[in-house]
């Protein structure tokens, strides 16, 4: 992706979830908005935790969308420090990550995420939130993975 033609309004999701991939990718897909001069749109999603079997105990005044909104302002702080020129949209969705940014990709010039988020198992390459997003979505993904 290049510089836009006047006129047009490109624009870059990155989808994160606060773990370390997700904010180097962010990273990423700031710099790649400065460079294009595309919008950035920031997802984080939450959900209430779930289990199967046993309840989960939860502090009465747990709010997953609370958290959610804290991480999101931190990662969105970090960038609106190095990247001042970017314009920067902060998304705040309820559901699982996978079909949410699936569906954000349908107005996106290019999707961004982590390699790995905080659903890792050791060793994994690809998480499952990045391979569904590969395999989904409507735009083109880049799946940021740091070199070591």
């Amino acid at each position: 992706m290049t510089s836009t033609e006047a006129g047009s309004t490109r624009t870059i999701i990155a989808g994160v979830d606060g773990s370390d991939s997700s904010l180097e990718a962010l990273a990423w897909a700031a710099t790649q908005s400065e460079f294009t001069r595309s919008r950035l749109e920031v997802i984080m999603t939450w959900d209430w935790p779930t289990a199967y079997g046993w309840a989960v105990p939860l502090p009465p005044d747990y709010s997953p969308a609370e958290e959610a909104r804290k991480l999101l302002g931190e990662a969105i702080d970090g960038i609106r420090k190095t990247h001042p020129e970017v314009g920067i949209t902060p998304r705040l969705l309820e559901g699982h990550p996978a079909p949410v940014l699936v569906e954000a990709s349908r107005s996106a010039d290019l999707l961004v995420v982590g390699s790995r988020g905080h659903g890792e198992f050791v060793g994994m390459l690809l998480g499952s939130v990045s391979e569904h997003c590969v395999t989904y979505a409507h735009c083109p993904v880049v799946v940021f993975r740091k070199r070591r």
